[in-house]
């Protein structure tokens, strides 16, 4: 007699879960619970809640994807070293920021200033070998290209030295001064890591998502374009020392607010440069200057950007080479076109990329917004009050809705969907930084 077997779908997603899942999960709970019951002192009962709420969030992120996990679990592990090695006081108790400056791992690799410098290094390597492997003559498909593969690895070990100079400053704020201690998403210099490490990270996951290592190329420029930035303001403002914050950042959104819009603030621009590369990939073939020339004008112009900040003597000699070597970058870019859009993925892989970038920008930066609201009745009185910054983030919020109804309404695809996503990096970039430079209001504190 035969029989035959219906099934509906594959095993049930706890099915799915290996040892390796569970015991992810069980390391989470067991560094949450460690940092409860250590730092629970320096924590009021929202960043508790905070704390508890993050544990189910990291633990499904990491079985999303395998990669986090080690991350996870190897940043900690530093972090952690990186606390015993402060602590090391004659007494036993406590941490001596002194040991920064003393012992060696602390001073070379693990102190936040140490790790963020590595950051940028890394970050700034990785950029050159995404280009080098566009440009290597090999028969291998891009994927198993040699230096794109160090790039992607370099990536990969830049975001770890960020996660670790961001969770050391954290400790080390805590031990400066117990009214000093606050998670660091406070200043520019903390937000540009923050912008750094994230831009980066969802691009790593596009890369392996589409099994494509080609758009590393494009989209570590933007995130060594802040690396620039970060080095400037070290220099010129000394930002990488910790201060106490003002008192309208002194509170529990901050905590929630920042790194929210931070996402949506790195995924929008994530999704302009797929949308350079989607045009550069269009116009490879195109002879006449003139129809390249906005391209070039664009790019010119978010280069040009960073003069506003200049200052009278080598500060502005660094910003004005600055601005020489990123116009050459583009002009290079337009010149070698040929060349790169035979390594660059298809039109639909691009368009798909630049999508979903923006798909999730937009709902994150929808809920940085209404926690924004929510944060400024709290700190002012009224959820709302046509701020300059307010303003602009509507801007940037309106910009998107529209850029999302046209595509999933209308169908909107192609050049002009790529020319509206660069062009909202200029908007973003605007409400992010220009409004805080040419612009008055309640967010004068993050002026620069």
């Amino acid at each position: 007699m035969n029989t035959t077997t219906l099934t509906f779908g594959g095993p049930g997603y706890w099915a799915r879960r290996t040892a390796l899942d569970w015991l992810f999960a069980l390391a989470v709970l067991v560094g949450a619970g460690y940092a409860l019951s250590r730092y629970a002192g320096s924590m009021d009962v929202y960043e508790k809640a905070i704390l508890v709420g993050a544990v189910p969030a990291v633990v499904a992120l990491g079985w999303f994807w395998g990669a986090l996990r080690t991350l996870a679990l190897g940043v900690g592990a530093a972090t952690l070293l990186a606390i015993a090695l402060y602590s090391r006081t004659s007494d036993g108790f406590g941490a001596d920021l002194a040991q920064g400056e003393q012992m060696f791992l602390l001073k070379y690799f693990l102190s936040s200033q140490s790790a963020i410098l590595w950051m940028c290094v890394l970050f700034l390597m990785s950029t050159v070998f995404y280009w080098i492997g566009f440009f290597a003559k090999s028969s291998e498909p891009a994927r198993d290209n040699a230096a794109l593969r160090i790039g992607s690895g370099l990536a990969w070990a830049a975001v770890v030295m960020a996660l670790i100079g961001t969770l050391v400053r954290w400790f080390e704020s805590h031990q400066i001064g117990p009214d000093i201690g606050h998670i660091p998403v406070s200043n520019l210099y903390e937000v540009f890591v923050l912008f750094c490490w994230l831009t980066a990270l969802f691009y790593l996951w596009f890369e392996q998502r589409y099994a494509t290592r080609a758009l590393g190329a494009f989209a570590m420029l933007i995130v060594s374009a802040a690396v620039g930035f970060l080095g400037w303001y070290t220099v010129a403002r000394e930002a990488h020392e910790i201060q106490p914050l003002v008192p309208a950042l002194q509170s529990w959104w901050m905590k929630l607010h920042v790194p929210a819009n931070f996402i949506g603030y790195g995924t929008f621009a994530l999704a302009a440069m797929v949308a350079f590369a989607f045009l550069i990939k269009q116009q490879a073939d195109e002879t006449r200057w003139w129809k390249l020339a906005p391209l070039w004008a664009l790019g010119v112009v978010l280069c040009f950007e960073p003069f506003v900040f200049r200052k009278t003597g080598s500060i502005a000699n660094y910003w004005a080479l600055y601005f020489g070597i990123s116009a050459l970058i583009v002009a290079g870019i337009l010149l070698m076109r040929k060349r790169i859009a035979l390594r660059l993925p298809s039109f639909e892989v691009l368009d798909d990329v630049m999508y979903k970038a923006i798909a999730v920008g937009f709902a994150f930066f929808t809920i940085a917004t209404i926690l924004g609201a929510f944060w400024a009745a709290e700190a002012w009185g009224g959820y709302w009050s046509w701020d300059p910054k307010e303003t602009w983030a509507l801007i940037v919020w309106l910009n998107y809705a529209a850029w999302l109804h046209m595509r999933l309404m209308k169908g909107l695809r192609g050049t002009i969907s790529a020319w509206w996503a660069l062009v909202g990096l200029v908007i973003t970039t605007f409400a992010f930084l220009g409004v805080n430079m040419f612009l008055s209001g309640l967010h004068s504190y993050g002026e620069l």
